[in-house]
């Protein structure tokens, strides 16, 4: 058999054997690894992998390590943590309940909007989820909301973390397609790329981001239109609204301002990421401090938490680059540009298969060993036939929300289930998530019919 047909078909198999190792229930990081030098070894065996490639995982860990921009994704983490544990968020929802109270829906109203504001300020979803899933659902079972809402709403204001900026996904993403981008136009002849930088994936991200949030408030809206009782009002008892105006002003100032200081910096070209994020960890633990929330204890636990989330990031990071190695030097690139490459309707259609393939794995993996295992496989060739980078930074991003929501194993279902009383079934999460499913769909076929929506303020900022 031809060699290059033979690593060719090893490579699809690879990809496919590792997707079953991981249902198996094997870490990520060295499923990822270990696969890849199991097939490496095959390859080599019948001659179509040299291992001498591995040779250059070395330069590449140290790139990982010493990458400015990557040092972005703990200082965010640690920023979204310190908020979490100072008490913001709980303040934010129970204002934002009161103001909205005495409107139907207003409850899940409020819970959309605290979480378009701490995925703004955190940009970490299981502390968000678990939060707001501690304190919004109580409250709105007590007032009578239908559990399937409620639960849906809370879930699916949790993910937007991961599109509205700062949001790490979009960190990596950044860095990802700015190599990418950069070898495919050189490969076309084009020696000074325009770059592709994280400032712009955010900038991006903005707008689709706040259609998101429309989205949601519209069904929750729509919801309490057509049917009363699954989103009643919550009526404010007269001696509360006294204090009402001056409560929302505390709770809003401070989160709002310190959204601003982060991206406002990063958007308006005055700081990089990495040292909005720098700026952004300082204002949390003032705002930590203000709230009385801010001792030895709670930055220990702040730490800590850091450091576990961005360990286990950056190992799946470490794990994916040998599983990229032995994927491309076997012909997997080529299967991929051939197969994509094929399809109908061009670069339409091939973007539309790659993120129906990411959607597909959503209710298997999470984000981080999506975008790891998929980006690198499937960007070049989408970017050689024409998509823009930043619109599909974008649209990616927006298409693995799906895998935090999508069961068997989307991770804000099982945030929301260990914290949601007994009476909440998993069934009720389960179907309580399909609409917010449907709607984030609804979203990337907009981004799809109205581009502009995400290259505008880049190019209005960047150009």
């Amino acid at each position: 058999m031809d060699p290059v047909l033979l690593g060719e078909i090893l490579s699809g198999l690879m990809f496919f054997g590792v997707i079953g190792v991981l249902l198996l229930g094997f870490p990520v990081a060295f499923s990822l690894a270990g696969t890849a030098l199991l097939f490496g070894l095959v390859g080599m065996w019948i001659g179509v992998f040299d291992p001498s490639n591995f040779g250059s995982l070395a330069n590449r860990y140290i790139g990982f390590m010493t990458n400015e921009v990557l040092v972005a994704v703990p200082l965010f983490i640690f920023m979204g943590v310190m908020l979490e544990r100072s008490g913001i968020a709980e303040r934010l929802l129970l204002t934002m309940g009161k103001l909205f109270g005495n409107l139907r829906g207003g409850l899940g109203i409020s819970v959309i909007l605290v979480g378009a504001m701490l995925a703004a300020s955190t940009g970490v979803v299981g502390a968000t989820v678990v939060t707001m899933g501690l304190i919004s659902l109580p409250a709105m079972l007590r007032a009578g909301y239908d559990p399937k809402l409620a639960t849906g709403v809370i879930c699916a204001s949790g993910t937007l973390g991961q599109i509205i900026p700062p949001s790490t996904v979009l960190i990596f993403m950044g860095d990802m397609l700015s190599g990418i981008n950069a070898q495919v136009q050189m490969e076309k002849g084009n020696f000074a790329p325009e770059p592709v930088s994280v400032g712009a994936l955010f900038a991006g991200a903005f707008i689709p981001g706040l259609v998101l949030v429309c989205l949601y408030l519209i069904w929750v809206i729509f919801k309490a239109v057509t049917d009363p009782q699954s989103a009643p009002a919550t009526p404010v008892p007269e001696a509360e609204k006294k204090d009402l105006a001056r409560e929302v002003l505390v709770a809003l100032v401070p989160p709002l301002a310190l959204i601003i200081a982060v991206l406002g910096s990063i958007l308006g070209g005055i700081a990089t990421p990495t040292e909005a994020a720098s700026v952004g960890s300082v204002g949390a633990m003032i705002l930590a401090a203000l709230n009385r929330k801010f001792d030895f204890t709670i930055i220990r636990q702040a730490v800590i938490s850091t450091a576990t989330i961005t360990s286990m990031v950056f190992i799946i990071l470490f794990g994916a680059a040998v599983f990229s190695i032995v994927f491309r030097m076997m012909g997997g690139d080529n299967l991929v540009h051939e197969f994509l490459s094929n399809m109908p309707g061009g670069a339409v259609g091939a973007t539309i298969i790659v993120l129906f393939v990411m959607f597909l794995l959503g209710f298997i993996l999470d984000t981080f060993e999506i975008i790891f295992i998929v980006i690198p496989i499937t960007a070049p060739v989408l970017l050689t036939l024409g998509v823009d980078p930043i619109w599909l930074g974008v649209a990616v991003g927006v298409n693995l929300q799906t895998s935090f929501l999508t069961p068997p194993f989307g991770f804000s279902l099982f945030y929301l289930r260990g914290v949601a009383p007994a009476s909440v079934t998993t069934g009720m999460i389960y179907r309580g998530v399909v609409p917010f499913v449907i709607l984030q769909i609804i979203g990337l076929a907009i981004l799809f019919m109205f581009p502009d929506l995400v290259t505008w303020l880049p190019n209005l900022i960047y150009h």
